[in-house]
């Protein structure tokens, strides 16, 4: 049996169709689409992923389009995680508020989105403890440094003075000691 397709010889017209079938039906199993419309949870975890790869002209952009945009749960996830992000000028209790906010919603479109607020306020809780921990850490070795510092600077001020001292001192002719007297 020959090939009907010149381009892939010895091949069947059945199995070149299944394989395309399988390669077609295998990709759009693994890749779900993301529609603009789409206001899931699934949309918000794809948009935080995406944060990550725009520039920061991008990111100030988007910042001024979150604002602009009519705040329903779903872009309040979205502002919360932007606020949130490392490449931006994080303001985590603003984004906890927000998440507060969802959170306490008895709105029924803010349901869905409860579990994510939940898992990212718990997450900027525990950053907000940790930065908290961090500074107070800083205070104590600035503070031991400061400590040391005056520390060493007393130390070498004593050592300057019994330097002077030493030098004040007239040094003493030595005793010679006539030969023969034992001790």
């Amino acid at each position: 049996m020959s090939s009907k397709f010149p381009f892939l010889p010895g091949m069947s017209a059945a199995i070149v169709i299944w394989l395309f079938f399988v390669s077609f039906t295998g990709g759009c199993a693994l890749v779900k689409p993301q529609h603009i419309e789409d206001t899931s949870p699934d949309a918000a975890l794809v948009y935080y992923q995406s944060l990550s790869r725009m520039t920061p002209a991008e990111l100030g952009r988007e910042r001024m389009v979150l604002t602009a945009v009519q705040q329903i749960p779903f872009t309040q996830v979205r502002m919360a995680m932007f606020l949130g992000h490392p490449r931006v000028q994080q303001d985590l209790g603003k984004g906890l508020a927000l998440l507060d906010g969802i959170l306490k919603s008895a709105d029924p479109t803010a349901a869905p989105f409860q579990p994510l607020a939940r898992q990212l306020a718990d997450n900027y809780l525990e950053r907000i403890k940790l930065e908290s921990q961090l500074e107070k850490q800083v205070q104590l070795l600035n503070q031991q440094l400061k400590d040391s510092q005056r520390k060493t600077a007393e130390l070498q001020e004593k050592l300057d003075s019994l330097a002077n001292i030493e030098k004040t001192l007239i040094p003493r002719p030595r005793a010679v000691r006539p030969e023969g007297v034992k001790r």
